[in-house]
């Protein structure tokens, strides 16, 4: 934080109209403690959930908002894409629904409504109340949570074959779970019957109501210590700080129009009608604008989103990423972004529309925005990642008991490679932060599934002067005879070089019969029988730079490590390597 942004002490007008006198050790303290009651709400989430997409693969996110809906902070490590605007997308229709005045000290609020939070229905908003000891509503804590299955025409609620959210499982637009402390035993007999999965469904509410009742009786603690009129003001000051620094970032970068464009390979209904996506990005000063005007209209398929889940989303991703990717985000990081995004688009869709793949463009989409930027900000923007969910979702039911089982795994891949080094990877994509892999001894041990192979993918990443990472090879052994669910995309696209860098290999899915048949597998729901094979490849990031720049020792440890092979070192970086993998000689590398 800059020196320049911070006062020895700052005079607020506080809300009742007393003034606030600050000082900055404190404003400190309470930016640093509201993280901590975030993360430690992330913690215990971690700690009590049912299901191992939620305690493993941490598909969930923690945030306080104030009263008007407006960000306070986020946890370190959870899923961006749920806390970009969707928590204030649900206070704000709170706000609308019960007024200031209808939360009460013990309510729970739950909202998983399409023309609110925006996304498919299984993620699901829940936040409480927060009052301050003069017993004024002071702010709330949220933790937004996929919920395994939430009815709708197939197990875990998400199909290519919705036309409409209807389809899609049951709606919450903003009821009480508790009401003043006592749970609402309607609402909870209504999810009982509205899931498959009522038991880990239900125990992973039972860890979203205790995460959302533990932040709040340690932001009750941290407003009676320091009193209400010094945290409103503190958190102003925060909010004015976190706004000065963005806007100096973004006085860096040369004014000008920007633009980029991709596309995803359909809508997952319609085979080889590719959607495309186009952006531009306006700098005038120290305010940046998103234009997503260019991207493709809303589809009768389930790509759709709204805005406040889908273009707003991708405009603050993409935003925090190029202005202020380290520190915490709060209203005030977001002053100096304006999104233009007519309504009807695939990120401002209707609220009726169908959205169980809404993530689908949204990774794709924060990439772009980066890239338009590459030639302005070089040194900032990375090539291309492997922007897609690479999700597969094997359901069935277990040999022993059974009992019907949903087991759901997404692909990590690799990201872009920068100015000076070498792509990160595997990571989730763009949108999901610190998301974790599910361990193959979790997987195993609760899923009739053997992973038989989990490899990085030699050969993936993009070649360059800087190599772009890799992506991830794994094969699945099924055990019992199941539906297969898979969303790859960005196959025709695949990610992105940039400044000679070349292009990474995208993702697929092989259904590999026990005779040997082979079948693909990107955008559909498959039969999948006993003692077949599913082999997962995701794709890696985009170089940087040509590769014929890339020094010989690190082609060299490259393949030494698997991470390309010799075959490669000579085609693509023109390094020859001996049986031995010593160096032989440097030739001008293959034609592409």
């Amino acid at each position: 934080m800059s020196a320049e942004n911070i006062k020895v002490r700052e005079n607020l007008s506080a809300p009742n109209g007393k003034t606030a006198s600050i000082d900055p050790v404190t404003v400190e303290v309470i930016r640093r403690r509201l993280t901590a009651i975030a993360d430690q709400v992330d913690l215990n989430i971690t700690r009590t959930a049912f299901s191992p997409l939620v305690y493993e693969y941490k598909d969930y996110a923690v945030g306080i908002v104030d009263v008007d809906g407006k960000l306070l902070c986020q946890c370190t490590s959870g899923l961006p894409l749920f806390v970009a605007d969707v928590l204030g997308a649900a206070i704000r229709d709170g706000l609308e629904i019960y007024g200031k005045d209808g939360f009460h000290e013990g309510d729970i609020i739950i909202s998983n409504h399409g023309g609110t939070i925006g996304q498919h229905l299984n993620n699901v908003a829940m936040y409480t109340p927060v009052f301050n000891p003069e017993g004024e509503l002071a702010a709330f804590m949220l933790v937004v949570m996929h919920w395994l299955d939430v009815g709708g025409r197939v197990v875990g609620s998400i199909t290519k074959y919705s036309s409409d959210i209807f389809q899609e499982g049951i709606q919450f637009r903003t009821v009480k779970l508790y009401s003043r402390g006592e749970p609402v035993e309607d609402m909870f007999r209504m999810i009982r019957h509205n899931t498959r999965f009522p038991e880990e469904v239900g125990g992973d509410i039972a860890s979203q109501v205790g995460g959302c009742l533990m932040g709040r009786d340690e932001l009750v603690q941290l407003i009676g210590r320091y009193g209400s009129d010094v945290f409103r003001g503190a958190v102003e000051i925060m909010w004015r700080q976190s706004e000065a620094e963005a806007r100096a970032v973004i006085r860096e970068i040369p004014d000008g129009t920007y633009e980029a464009s991709a596309f995803l390979d359909d809508d997952g209904m319609h085979e080889g009608q590719t959607i495309p996506l186009a952006v531009k990005v306006i700098i005038a000063g120290d305010e940046m604008t998103v234009d997503l005007s260019g991207v493709a209209d809303e589809t009768t398929t389930t790509i759709n989103s709204t805005r406040s889940g889908g273009g707003e989303t991708v405009a603050r991703l993409a935003f925090r990423y190029l202005v202020m990717p380290q520190g915490q985000a709060s209203e005030g990081t977001f002053r100096p972004l304006t999104l233009e995004l007519p309504e009807g688009k695939i990120v401002s869709a209707s609220a009726n529309s169908a959205k169980g793949h809404y993530n689908a463009p949204l990774p794709t989409l924060v990439d772009l925005v980066i890239r338009a930027l590459s030639g302005a900000i070089p040194e900032r923007v990375a090539a291309g990642h492997y922007g897609t969910f690479s999700t597969v979702r094997f359901v069935g039911k277990r040999p022993d008991s059974g009992a019907l089982f949903q087991c759901s795994d997404s692909g990590f891949g690799g990201w872009g490679a920068l100015c000076d080094e070498d792509g990160p990877g595997p990571f989730r994509t763009n949108c999901h932060g610190d998301t974790r892999l599910i361990p193959v001894e979790v997987q195993e041990a609760t899923y009739p599934i053997i992973i038989d192979k989990f490899e990085l993918r030699t050969d993936s990443g993009g070649a360059g002067q800087f190599r772009g990472g890799l992506g991830l090879a794994r094969d699945y052994q099924v055990l019992a005879d199941c539906t297969l669910f898979t969303t790859f995309d960005r196959t025709k696209c695949p990610p992105w070089g940039l400044h000679g860098g070349g292009p990474a290999l995208p993702g697929s899915v092989i259904i590999e019969a026990v005779d040997g048949a082979l079948r693909p597998s990107l955008k559909d729901a498959m039969s999948v029988k006993a003692g077949e094979l599913v082999r997962v490849t995701t794709g890696g990031g985009g170089g940087y730079g040509k590769p014929e720049l890339r020094p010989v020792n690190s082609v060299r440890e490259d393949v030494l490590r698997g991470y390309v092979s010799r075959d490669a070192a000579l085609s693509v970086y023109g390094v020859q390597l001996d049986e031995k993998l010593d160096f032989v000689e440097r030739r001008a590398p293959s034609p592409s």
